[in-house]
């Protein structure tokens, strides 16, 4: 009894200690993005300071399929319709479909497109590099449409935050989230100090790199530093791609399509020597969204990709809406 007694007491105490320090820890596992939420590395150290332009929410009104002017088809870059305003403050009625519902460009993609009853001019093609791939050569296979209808197609989209705090305090996360941030915060201290320093692999698929001229770059607190996707690759994209893309385009009747290829942040700040985009532009007309990006960091641009988002700043998307009003001007003659 008295051994079962002194256990009890035992665990109530280890249980109280970690209950302790989870709860110091705690405000650490409240993150603002994804590349920290993987690293598990605090937003007080990686997330961004400086403010970003305010969009309208009247700007990012989605337009049925009769009456617009521009179909954009596009990934998680163009799902939150922030790069559209640059359209829609010009007077164009943009209508903006997920890949997730789309599918594909299959072979008998303009009979199903206008049985949607889209009869504007563009189309807007929007795909990240990492997925861009596979995604041409399943369209350049496919023969027929499946489309499948999101209920949140219409759903009303909310502005990006035109401020952020990274020092605040939140207890919303986990008490083990909390210590393990801790515990890699003393890694991160460990490995940035060691002589030559350049990047570190973490477990759940983020990478931890040294960027030349970071603080001129970036406005988090370790701004020598940046996140990345330890998935993104150095290599460049193959000729295939393009093959496939003229495949493509071969099945656009009375359309002009706009291919819009969305560079991996790694390849904007670590590998911008790649030629694929050099080559679609010169193939097919495509903005050439790596050397407006890459002009961007030059002429100073800070956060254009936030050093814990996967995803370009809000300062990005309309630079990327700009190059994409420009291609469309510059296809259309001016």
């Amino acid at each position: 009894m008295k051994h079962a007694k002194l256990f009890s007491i035992l665990v109530f105490a280890i249980t109280l200690v970690y209950g302790a320090i989870g709860f110091c820890f705690l405000p650490l596992a409240g993150f603002q993005s994804e590349l920290t939420r993987m690293a598990m590395l605090p937003e007080t150290m990686f997330g961004w300071t400086k403010p970003q332009p305010a969009i309208d929410p009247a700007l990012m009104r989605q337009s049925s399929w009769q009456e617009a002017d521009i179909l954009v088809v596009g990934d998680s870059f163009s799902d939150g319709r922030v790069w559209q305003t640059v359209l829609t403050q010009k007077g164009l009625r943009v209508r903006t479909e997920s890949w997730d519902s789309v599918r594909g460009i299959c072979a008998d993609f303009m009979p199903w497109l206008r049985e949607q009853g889209f009869r504007g001019k563009y189309i807007v093609f929007e795909s990240v590099e990492r997925n861009l791939v596979d995604g041409i050569a399943k369209s350049a296979d496919c023969q027929q449409m499946q489309f499948h209808h999101s209920i949140h197609a219409d759903s009303p989209r909310s502005p990006p935050a035109s401020s952020f705090d990274p020092n605040q305090v939140t207890y919303s996360g986990r008490f083990s989230i909390g210590i393990q941030t801790r515990l890699n915060i003393f890694k991160y201290e460990k490995i940035t100090h060691a002589a030559g320093f350049t990047s570190h692999e973490f477990p759940n698929g983020a990478r931890l790199a040294r960027v030349a001229n970071g603080c001129n770059l970036f406005s988090h607190a370790r701004c020598d530093d940046a996140l990345f996707l330890s998935a993104d690759r150095p290599d460049d994209l193959p000729t295939s791609t393009l093959d496939n893309i003229g495949k493509l385009n071969t099945r656009m009747h009375g359309i002009t399509p706009v291919w819009v290829f969305v560079p991996n942040k790694s390849t904007v700040y670590l590998y911008p020597e790649k030629q694929f985009w050099n080559k679609a532009e010169q193939r097919f007309l495509a903005p050439n969204i790596l050397k407006t990006f890459r002009q961007a960091i030059d002429a100073g641009t800070v956060d254009l990709y936030p050093a814990n988002n996967t995803h370009v700043s809000t300062t990005g998307y309309l630079i990327l809406g700009n190059a994409i009003y420009q291609s469309m001007q510059a296809i259309n003659g001016g």
